[in-house]
């Protein structure tokens, strides 16, 4: 098949390529080329996707029987693209997030549960909102039309060239060793999907042409905190590395040393009800259409050896957070924060 990436180059993109490479068939990327490499073998178009002239001049002469779309962020992107690729390709796949439903993370959500009232047609430039992903859907749809366009709600992505930073920023830490912050219940399951496995199912359902919704993650309880945290020490920890748990409670109480749920100490979701489903998201259907994962300590050795191939980043701060540049968000507790927590209560 002939197979255009909007975007292509990095993470989720990068693996939709190579697995798409790897089953032989041709792929196009469009992208600015500021991201990351485009991998070899791939035609690369190089463009601005919020220019309408960049995306005619794509589209001018070629044709493609799909599109994989894994980098519109705003409704009005997937609107342009998706209007003037209508006529070039026959079926257009979205990856989308569980961000989309109005219910996730306070609830359980499937493919039928109510999304935010973002309309397709909300003007661009606005500010990064959960929202915004479900504009995105209804966009596409609007002009591919439900049976030829397939929506990914995908879960939390991980895996080797991760861009967010929340898997590597633990096997690092586990290699630092010493005494390391555990939170809240070792008990608590988690949903993660391998990068490579969210693309693998994304591409057998594009060549079967399928349309539709499929909320697209791990199965919920299939792994667990406390095992995601000893399988990264037995992949990457120091000789010393020590899990020490402290409960949610003194983790989250008021004062300069509350700890922020989620990005300081990544993926720690505690047990409050505004995230009683985040790691519950209803995953049958995907299941039932042939979605499989690899067992997670799979993907954190791989991902630790892409690490240790890399090397150090350049946007790392000073007190040892990481991040894209001009991220709002940056992934890690302080070091000097980590051990006043440790000393308090544990």
């Amino acid at each position: 098949m002939k197979i255009l990436l909007l975007g292509g180059s990095s993470f989720l993109g990068r693996s939709y390529a190579a697995e798409a490479l790897a089953r032989g068939h041709q792929v196009t990327t469009f992208n600015r080329g500021r991201s990351a490499a485009d991998l070899p073998g791939v035609e690369a178009v190089r463009g601005d996707r919020d220019s309408a002239e960049d995306l005619a001049r794509l589209v001018d002469g070629r044709r493609w029987d799909a599109v994989v779309d894994t980098s519109a962020q705003q409704p009005a992107q997937a609107a342009l693209a998706a209007r003037l690729l209508r006529e070039q390709a026959g079926h257009y796949t979205f990856v989308s997030s569980v961000h989309a439903f109005a219910d996730w993370p306070g609830r359980v959500i499937d493919e039928d549960s109510p999304r935010h009232p973002c309309p397709a047609d909300t003007p661009p430039g606005q500010p990064f909102d959960s929202a915004l992903k479900a504009g995105c859907e209804r966009a596409v749809l609007e002009w591919f039309g439900a049976e030829r366009s397939l929506v990914l709600n995908s879960g939390l992505l991980i895996g080797p060239y991760e861009i967010g930073g929340r898997l590597p920023w633990w096997l690092e830490r586990m290699a630092r060793g010493g005494r390391v912050l555990a939170p809240g219940d070792p008990q608590r399951s988690m949903q993660v999907i391998d990068v490579r496995d969210f693309a693998a199912f994304g591409l057998d359902l594009l060549t079967a042409r399928t349309a539709g919704r499929f909320v697209t993650t791990a199965p919920p309880g299939r792994l667990r905190f406390g095992e995601w945290l000893e399988t990264c020490r037995a992949v990457a920890g120091a000789p010393d590395t020590e899990l020490v748990w402290v409960a949610d409670g003194p983790l989250l109480a008021e004062g300069p040393d509350r700890v922020e749920p989620w990005s300081e100490l990544p993926f720690w979701a505690p047990d409050l009800p505004e995230l009683a489903g985040v790691w519950l998201a209803d995953t049958g259907r995907a299941e039932a259409a042939g979605l499989r994962c690899r067992p997670f300590e799979e993907t954190a050795r791989d991902t630790w050896e892409w690490l240790q191939a890399r090397g150090p980043v350049e946007d790392t701060d000073s007190d040892g957070r990481k991040g894209r540049p001009g991220a709002a968000v940056r992934q890690g507790i302080e070091p000097g924060k980590e051990q006043r927590l440790l000393a308090a209560f544990g």
